[in-house]
């Protein structure tokens, strides 16, 4: 499938905000939509992958933890869920529709996401990505994340990569970036 074009809309129309009830269903969409990027970089298996369902998303919710882009009809176009592993915080997940990328909305929705990390008292967030992938890698390293090797990695970080084992994800192509509060 092909990556959308990208909408010619500013970014000031798009709101960040904590996700509410009414916006769950959508957010699954916009998980698959933002996975058809994986395809077109050779990684269809990870494109295939089911979206995380309501009730996962729900959970995140619940702890506060679930910051959406919103365009100015109101609709969910991008989220982030986070929430604590090991003593920081830890970004589980981001998805951006690619018809509303390159907007800023991933910059905006870290921001939030490290806002909430912020709120709990934590000094830094974690998160697991592609280290080739330019808008993995490569984006979070801009963003200030640095690669953690792995005589440095926390028991969170060594059951969540036993996950992208189980999951069959590449591990081979994949790390965890930290960034200091």
């Amino acid at each position: 499938m092909p990556t959308p074009k990208a909408l010619d809309i500013s970014p000031d129309t798009y709101v960040i905000r904590h996700a509410r009830p009414a916006d769950l269903d959508a957010l699954p969409a916009v998980e698959v939509r933002a996975g058809a990027l994986f395809a077109e970089a050779g990684l269809s298996d990870i494109a295939d992958h089911e979206p995380g369902d309501v009730e996962s998303i729900s959970a995140f919710m619940r702890a506060g933890a679930v910051h959406v882009a919103v365009s100015d009809r109101g609709e969910p176009v991008g989220f982030a869920l986070t929430g604590l592993l090991d003593g920081v915080a830890h970004l589980y997940e981001l998805a951006v529709d690619p018809a509303h990328g390159r907007r800023g909305l991933g910059v905006r929705l870290i921001a939030a996401a490290c806002g909430y990390g912020v709120s709990k008292g934590c000094r830094a967030m974690t998160l697991s990505t592609f280290r080739d992938l330019a808008w993995n890698g490569p984006f979070y390293a801009r963003l200030g994340f640095n690669e953690v090797t792995r005589p440095n990695w926390t028991p969170g970080m060594h059951v969540l990569h036993a996950r992208e084992i189980d999951l069959h994800l590449p591990v081979e192509r994949r790390f965890f970036m930290r960034k200091d509060f």
